[in-house]
């Protein structure tokens, strides 16, 4: 099979349920090129080498104009990419900027003071379902249990979430790989609208913030100061257009892949219900086995590069295969099988290097809170389909809606 052939059928929405076994065929050959151009690599330690290697930047700009056109990942003139998108010394900086109110060392408590609130948001979320006998996990709990959060952290008004909602949805499928010239225009003409309207409208909230600041992030980026200075607005912008997105959408999939996957294994459910305590090991499983981001497509070589015994040539496109390396039975014993409490898990999930997930303890706790009191206070709770609609997103891979027939709400 080639490996275009391979990768189309990856990205096919049909095959979304269930990827891992084209997952396995593509690890047969450590790294692939693509006809469009993008180099594939598939296993463990091949993708945590390039996470950590200096050569590879994360920057597009870095692309060929060919590689670019090719992979959807043309930049928009009108909008700078996000810390995400940069490499050293630009992203260590705006880093370390947006890190300064949300973690150590400037707020090392933040994530751990807010146990007391997500425990309370999400007890509200499923008292709310009191009465139903089927729910929609991810319409009920799943998705406005993080917006929620994320909302109150950046302080932008909970009852806007209708408008961002649809923007949030463009932009997060932007990096998926795309086909066809047509596909290509069709998608960055609508990623680029949405981030435009985003940016309108967070460009109203910093400027409110600027002059009247609260204790919150949007204050800190408009506002703050710090040795590294301050964020221009357009960069307080990018940024918390990035931290909106991204800090909802992977704990969505996250949560409700969690929940899908314990109602497939009901005698993992029951050992939850009985021992809260697992719910850490098994949310890290959960990152390996399922894991909420399945690819980095947008990664570019900054020199040629040796590896697996292939040469990835400088400007090359590359995409990384998280979840391709987080079954790799090369580093995972039983690797297609899910083990709550299996040892020795450094997954790739939440990715590794300098670009290692931001929000990753915001959304470890917020996915162990949230599968600990499903699997206490839902009764009987058994899965409606399966397997259940999908997104059509192939990168934030997720089910759309995840229904679930309950024998009530308990205490």
């Amino acid at each position: 099979m080639t490996s275009v052939a391979l990768l189309h059928r990856i990205t096919d929405f049909a095959n979304r349920p269930d990827p891992y076994p084209l997952y396995a065929e593509l690890r047969r050959t450590p790294v692939v090129r693509d006809e469009a151009g993008p180099y594939l690599v598939s296993t463990y330690w091949e993708i945590r080498s390039l996470l950590h290697d200096p050569r590879i930047s994360s920057d597009a700009r870095n692309l060929t104009a060919k590689a670019a056109r090719a992979t959807g990942q043309d930049q928009d003139p009108d909008l700078p990419p996000n810390f995400l998108r940069l490499d050293p010394p630009e992203h260590d900086r705006l880093r370390r900027l947006a890190l300064a109110p949300f973690g150590p060392p400037d707020t090392p408590r933040r994530v751990y003071d807010m146990h007391g609130e997500l425990t309370d948001v999400v007890a509200g979320l499923i008292d709310g379902c009191r009465g139903k006998e089927q729910i929609d996990l991810v319409d009920d709990i799943s998705y406005p249990f993080p917006v929620t959060m994320i909302c109150r952290l950046l302080g932008v008004p909970r009852e806007d979430e209708k408008l961002f909602h649809e923007w949030a949805d463009t932009i997060a499928a932007g990096p998926d790989p795309v086909v066809t010239d047509e596909e290509r225009e069709a998608k960055l003409d609508s990623v680029r609208r949405a981030r435009r309207e985003l940016a309108g409208y967070l460009a109203g909230l910093i400027e409110e913030r600027r002059r009247s600041p609260r204790d919150d992030m949007l204050s800190a980026m408009a506002a703050g100061h710090g040795a590294d200075g301050r964020m221009s607005p357009v960069e307080a912008i990018t940024t918390s257009a990035l931290l909106l997105v991204a800090g909802h959408e992977t704990t969505v999939n996250l949560i409700t892949n969690g929940m899908l996957t314990l109602l497939r294994n009901p005698d993992v459910l029951q050992r939850l219900r009985a021992e809260p305590d697992l719910a850490a090991p098994l949310v890290e499983e959960l990152l390996r086995f399922e894991p909420p981001v399945q690819m980095l497509p947008q990664r570019t070589t900054l020199a040629d590069i040796d590896i697996a015994g292939t040469i990835i040539p400088k400007g090359a496109s590359v995409y990384l295969m998280l979840a391709s390396g987080s079954r790799d039975p090369q580093r995972f014993t039983d690797a297609d099988r899910f083990i709550p409490d299996r040892a020795d898990n450094q997954h790739l999930g939440f990715g590794h290097g300098l670009h290692a997930c931001f929000g990753a303890p915001l959304a470890r706790l917020e996915a162990q809170l949230a599968l600990i009191a499903l699997v206490r206070r839902l009764d009987a709770p058994r899965l409606v389909e399966d397997p259940p609609p999908y997104r059509p997103n192939a990168v934030l891979r997720g089910p759309r809606h995840l229904p679930i027939a309950i024998g009530g709400i308990k205490d």
